[in-house]
């Protein structure tokens, strides 16, 4: 089978195991424990994800000429379902993220660009891959270059070769250099090529808030209205992760998903003009928090080249969000587990079948 693409932002993530106690604190000694070393960034966390639930992927990304490179490199190398298309930029360093997640605490990141600033996609070639997933725009700075043009170019090069096109966002920084450009220009025109879009709601709260006026709102009240408004700027999957009140998917007509590239046109009749949210499944213990939303792409994703309805797609995000968040990798036996229904995303030439209720756990 053809790889899934998924390009765009790619680091190495640094996470020191901290305590209770851990703090900056000049001029101590401060004791840690063990460093855990991992891909991070759209283009890991989406897909090593689909990787683990069945997919073949194809990681397409910018390294430097330096060893946190070669360390992507093989760590790609040594994972199953995962090719690795990597150019190297020798004028840059490899990105990193120290990622400081504290006993009871959201993570914080300590973030270098790196090679990331440099991706335009030029070097992307899909072939004839049935989807390109695209991620972290606001971490890609060279891609929204005159007013989006590189980007709006990578996604309709894809879909001059029949991809089905797939985009993430990131939360953008008001205090940074990309804070400043004008994002609803730029989506606009990324979404006119864009077939699926799966951002957070603080991605959209930052990019699009202030630039279009928009007051704050109750969660569930706010992921409407902006679903509404990128579907009317021409993509025609949305999907919101907003936190406790979970996932908000909404879709185009029918016409307007035929036109979605080769895995979601022949979808078209069975995920038109749909509206659902579905809540996250309670996991035992919160392990992390890190990677959790692209998980849920990854979810959809997987979904959506199983040929499923847009219910258990939107279930199946849940479910392998949860799994990441509860520490386990999304395996088939971790989702079923989680999603009994989702056995039927898993089984060759099967049909997939409605979503059981999930499998409940007390929330840590």
């Amino acid at each position: 089978m053809t790889p899934i693409v998924v390009a765009g932002h790619i680091c190495l993530d640094l996470t020191p195991a901290l305590g209770p106690g851990a703090a900056l604190d000049p001029g101590r000694l401060i004791d840690v424990g063990p460093l855990r070393i991992g891909l991070g960034g759209c283009v890991a966390n989406t897909g090593l994800a689909l990787a683990d639930l069945g997919a073949d992927v194809s990681l397409h990304s910018t390294v430097g000429d330096d060893e946190l490179g070669r360390i992507v490199a093989d760590t790609i190398a040594r994972r199953p379902g995962l090719t690795a298309d990597l150019h190297v930029d020798r004028d840059h360093a490899t990105s990193y993220s120290l990622v400081l997640e504290p006993e009871g605490h959201d993570r914080t990141f300590w973030h270098h660009t790196g090679a990331n600033a440099v991706f335009t996609g030029e070097h992307l070639d899909v072939g004839d891959a049935p989807l390109l997933h695209l991620g972290y725009p606001p971490l890609l700075p060279a891609l929204l270059a005159d007013g989006g043009a590189p980007l709006e170019a990578v996604l309709s090069r894809a879909r001059a070769r029949g991809a089905t096109t797939s985009l993430d966002l990131a939360v953008v920084d008001p205090a940074s250099a990309v804070g400043a450009v004008d994002w609803p220009g730029i989506l606009k025109r990324a979404l006119a090529v864009t077939d699926v879009i799966t951002p957070s709601l603080d991605d959209l709260t930052s990019a699009l808030g202030p630039a279009l006026g928009i007051s704050p709102l109750p969660a569930a009240r706010a992921a409407g209205l902006y679903a509404d408004l990128l579907l009317s700027w021409g993509t025609a999957v949305v999907a919101i992760s907003a936190g406790s009140e979970g996932l908000l998917l909404r879709t185009a007509s029918a016409s307007r998903l035929a036109r979605g590239g080769r895995m979601l046109a022949p979808l078209a009749r069975r995920w038109a003009d749909a509206s659902l949210r579905v809540r996250p499944l309670a996991v035992p213990r919160v392990a992390t928090t890190n990677g959790a939303g692209d998980a849920s792409t990854a979810g959809l994703l997987f979904a959506l080249s199983r040929g499923s309805s847009p219910t258990l797609a939107a279930h199946l995000a849940a479910a392998t969000a949860a799994a990441v968040i509860a520490g386990d990798r999304p395996t088939p036996a971790t989702l079923t587990s989680l999603l009994p229904a989702a056995a039927s995303l898993f089984a060759p030439g099967s049909q997939p079948a409605a979503p059981a209720p999930a499998r409940s756990a007390a929330r840590g």
